[in-house]
């Protein structure tokens, strides 16, 4: 199957989904609760930066989520969990959700990106390894940690921190 992915802000009708989402595409509770971690976390959530892809009938079967974290003390966002149900993943609905999210974050003023994730997926969106940047983890500076930088913004150098730890 393949369809044109439409994207939107999550709404309220959506929580649910999002969570079953987010169980099915990784098969474990983890993701489940760092989400629902981030949505009590008033500094960490941002509202309308969880971007949903749907079908053309408007069932959500991916998202993306962008929050707050900082780098060196200045505001930047995280990307991530970004989960697609498995029977629409490598259909482009993540890609999709990506996109759009990113496209928000720079419509927003966002200055820079951050995600911990597959290092062969998140390159196609311009993510760089993030120690090219001097953007250091207090656990990891592996090659899954990468960093964009929005829109003529220079990504800051400096320690990463998280409002939310689970």
């Amino acid at each position: 199957m393949s369809f044109t992915w439409n994207t939107r802000v999550e709404t309220p009708a959506d929580v649910d989904i999002i969570r079953d989402i987010t169980l099915r595409a990784f098969g474990r509770q983890f993701e489940v609760d760092f989400l629902d971690a981030h949505r009590a976390d008033p500094i960490a959530w941002l509202p309308g930066l969880l971007i949903v892809a749907t079908t053309p009938d408007d069932k959500p079967v991916a998202y993306s989520l962008l929050t707050r974290c900082h780098i060196g003390g200045i505001p930047v966002l995280s990307l991530g969990p970004v989960a697609v149900l498995p029977a629409y993943q490598k259909q482009g609905a993540g890609s999709a959700s990506v996109t759009a999210a990113l496209a928000t974050a720079r419509d927003r003023g966002e200055q820079s990106v951050v995600v911990l994730g597959h290092a062969d997926y998140y390159p196609r969106f311009g993510f760089r390894q993030a120690t090219e940047f001097g953007v250091h983890h207090p656990q990891y500076d592996g090659p899954n940690l990468m960093a964009l930088a929005l829109d003529g913004h220079a990504v800051p150098a400096g320690d990463l921190t998280y409002p939310v730890t689970t």
